[in-house]
């Protein structure tokens, strides 16, 4: 690994779309689930989609959605990845042919999951109703663990103050923000998100050299 990945997520306005452009994140996430604060419709996520720059991933986030549905979003709103949470086999998916990342929150209680064939593993935090941007961060230990033997999108409670730290200690292939850049659900700001960046960045070449 040459450094570590940066997705930011909930982008919900064409102002935040903007600095994440600027900053060069890796890759954006729109969420095409009602039950979320920082919900978009197809259409608007279309639109957010074509403001950005044409190597940055357009990640689009679904809970429980059928594979026609996704699919169609797929075609709609020109997502080049798609983010499964509530999605116990994501194994249909795989047809849409575009990368499948799937979240599993790390639940206390539960064995650390492991990554279907042919997704990427996202932990984050365990909420029964909000499926991310909880603002929680995961066991951080259990989450290295996972990372030394696959590739991992670490997710969960992480701020531009934490985000160094947390690079260093689970060593994950990628990280996602949402929560974590926000002045409220779905209102990024533009400071935190520059911040994360810097952090995250310095970091993994710390870590990388």
């Amino acid at each position: 690994m040459t450094g570590v990945r940066i997705k930011v997520c909930g982008l919900t306005r064409l102002d935040d779309v903007a600095v994440a452009a600027a900053a060069d994140v890796d890759a954006v996430g729109f969420v095409l689930w009602p039950g979320s604060p920082r919900a978009v419709t197809v259409e608007t996520a279309a639109r957010l989609a074509a403001a950005l720059p044409p190597w940055t991933i357009r990640v689009g986030v679904f809970v429980s959605t059928s594979v026609d549905a996704v699919a169609a979003a797929v075609r709609q709103s020109g997502l080049g990845a798609v983010q499964l949470h509530g999605i116990a086999d994501p194994a249909p998916y795989l047809a849409l042919a575009v990368p499948i990342i799937w979240s599993a929150a790390l639940r206390e209680a539960a064995p650390d999951p492991t990554a279907p064939p042919g997704t990427t593993l996202m932990v984050d935090a365990y909420d029964p109703r909000r499926h991310g941007g909880t603002g929680q961060p995961v066991d951080w230990t259990r989450a290295a663990a996972i990372a030394r033997r696959e590739r991992l999108v670490l997710a969960g409670g992480l701020t531009a103050d934490n985000v160094a730290a947390a690079i260093a200690s689970v060593r994950p292939y990628a990280v996602d923000v949402s929560s974590g850049v926000e002045d409220a659900p779905g209102i990024k700001s533009a400071a935190k998100l520059q911040a994360f960046v810097a952090a995250a960045r310095r970091s993994a070449h710390e870590a990388h050299p």
